[in-house]
């Protein structure tokens, strides 16, 4: 558990440095002929994945040893992602406090259980298929980095602003902190999550003004647009397979076992070597369910001291993977995952 904080710095610097390096070249490259640009954008995708697990590690606060330096690298992440960090870090702490637990958390999915599937009419089930089929990774991906955040901001102002009105025109005298104190959003939880939504939305829009002028606004999305895609379905995809997979323990509130959520409730993702840098070492996920303050770059040798602890685990490879994607339903009565029933 313990941080390095020259080691993360090495990373962030590394990592950061790599991908505004390569987006400066791809971008000269790019002006000259977009057919030079594939080789480089698949190397984006897989930093801009890198970038978002070394953002994941500042949300545990493991990557570094102070708070306020995995605060600051996390915000620094998020923007480079598109993504606020601290809102997405609490969410995902609920995911690591119910892993498992299929009544309250259900993946990034939103699943539903085989009753409740068999009660939607034939249109609703297409469309519950449709959505959760692996091509729609990559316009899922791109909805989750490059709109939702922005939406959510939108739409939580316009909400705020109608409470407001609303608490106004029955107490005028109401004080700005007052109406603020009184605000519950849908959109965030809190005003930490808030103020970072709010920061994140005025550095990703200011970047992508900026970018659009120097490099042009055709350019810079068409380029953007699909390393956005690709590195958000991919992370998505890993994020995906390490919790939904034939045997995962999906379990009711009920007799409920964290340890078992832990170490059943995850998958062993074996990746060649070059990817486990690229993911920051997260296919060692049954570690990480464990003991989330492990930092990325000790995750590898604790899983290996311990593979004797871990030997009922899940392992999945990349071959497994299409395979994973079956499984969208939760058979509550048979506490499992199941795949769609046929006919």
């Amino acid at each position: 558990m313990a941080s390095d904080d020259r080691l993360a710095s090495w990373q962030i610097l590394s990592t950061v440095g790599a991908y505004l390096l390569l987006w400066a070249v791809t971008v000269a490259l790019a002006r000259q002929s977009l057919w030079f640009t594939p080789p480089l954008l698949v190397v984006l995708v897989l930093l801009s994945g890198r970038c978002f697990s070394l953002m994941h590690d500042c949300g545990h606060y493991s990557l570094f040893s102070s708070r306020r330096l995995n605060r600051a690298a996390g915000f620094l992440l998020g923007v480079i992602n598109a993504i606020p960090q601290y809102p997405w870090s609490q969410g995902h702490a609920y995911h690591h406090k119910h892993n498992g637990n299929w009544d309250l958390y259900r993946g990034p999915s939103a699943l539903i259980s085989v009753e409740q599937y068999e009660q939607l009419g034939p249109r609703s089930q297409w469309l519950y298929r449709l959505l959760r089929h692996p091509l729609m990774l990559f316009p899922g991906g791109f909805f989750y980095l490059v709109i939702k955040p922005r939406l959510a901001l939108l739409l939580g102002t316009i909400q705020f602003l109608g409470h407001a009105a609303s608490t106004l025109r029955a107490h005028w005298r109401t004080s700005l902190p007052q109406l603020v104190g009184s605000f519950q959003s849908k959109h965030w939880y809190s005003g930490a999550e808030f103020i970072d939504l709010l920061l994140n939305n005025i550095c990703v829009v200011a970047s992508w003004v900026l970018l659009s002028r120097w490099i042009g606004a055709g350019l810079f999305w068409s380029l953007y647009s699909v390393v956005m895609a690709a590195s958000a379905a991919l992370f998505i995809c890993i994020f995906f397979v390490q919790h939904n997979f034939e045997g995962s323990y999906a379990h009711r509130s009920e007799g409920w076992d964290p340890l078992e959520g832990a170490i059943a409730g995850t998958s062993l993702l074996v990746l060649p070597g070059i990817f486990n840098w690229f993911t920051a070492d997260i296919g060692c996920h049954n570690i990480h369910h464990l003991c989330e303050r492990i930092p990325n770059y000790h995750l590898r040798a604790c899983q290996e001291r311990n593979a004797a602890l871990l030997s009922g685990a899940t392992r999945l490879t990349i071959a497994d993977i299409p395979r994973c994607f079956k499984y969208v339903l939760w058979d509550r009565q048979k506490q499992t995952l199941a795949p769609i029933p046929a006919g």
